[in-house]
């Protein structure tokens, strides 16, 4: 556990789910941790299982799903670069150049190794789940879980943590 928290809660599994409003459209779901400011409790993300819708099959077209896991609001789906992502994963098909739609999926899934105490600490009560598709016919989306405890932070340590997630979104 990090210094300065004291875990209040199990291990909880939260589930998420966000579908694109319109096929290849960035689209962004928000899942509120009802998490309580005025104890200065945080949430420390263990672990993130999420899974990307598979990308239509053209012919002759690249598709792709990509999603991201952030602790602040994007404007876009984004990857591990970004201080607040949390987890990020694309699958994708390479037809380009192809009279079919036979390619193999290339998949891949960007988060910290599980080896670590935990991947992240969400101070505020939101975390976010975006996705966006390219060259689809059809609306895609991503599902996941997102493991975790509640803790309680003291006030120096819940103040920059504040701070710096609401400085870098």
């Amino acid at each position: 556990m990090p210094t300065g928290l004291k875990q209040t809660s199990s291990v909880v599994a939260i589930g998420f789910s966000v579908d694109e409003t319109a096929a290849n459209t960035f689209t962004q779901s928000t899942t509120d941790l009802n998490l309580s400011p005025l104890d200065q409790e945080v949430f420390v993300v263990l672990a993130i299982n999420m899974d990307p819708f598979y990308p239509d099959g053209v012919a002759g077209t690249d598709t792709s799903v990509s999603a991201s896991i952030t602790s602040t609001s994007q404007t876009r789906v984004v990857n591990l670069s970004n201080s607040n992502c949390l987890a990020a994963a694309v699958n994708s098909i390479k037809a380009g150049g192809f009279l079919d739609s036979g390619c193999a999926f290339q998949t891949t899934i960007e988060t910290p190794p599980a080896n670590l105490d935990y991947i992240g600490i969400i101070a505020t009560n939101d975390f976010f789940v975006q996705v966006e598709g390219a060259g689809n016919l059809a609306i895609k989306g991503a599902d996941g879980k997102m493991y975790g405890y509640r803790a309680r932070a003291d006030a120096a340590i819940y103040a920059a943590l504040v701070q710096s997630e609401a400085l870098s979104a």
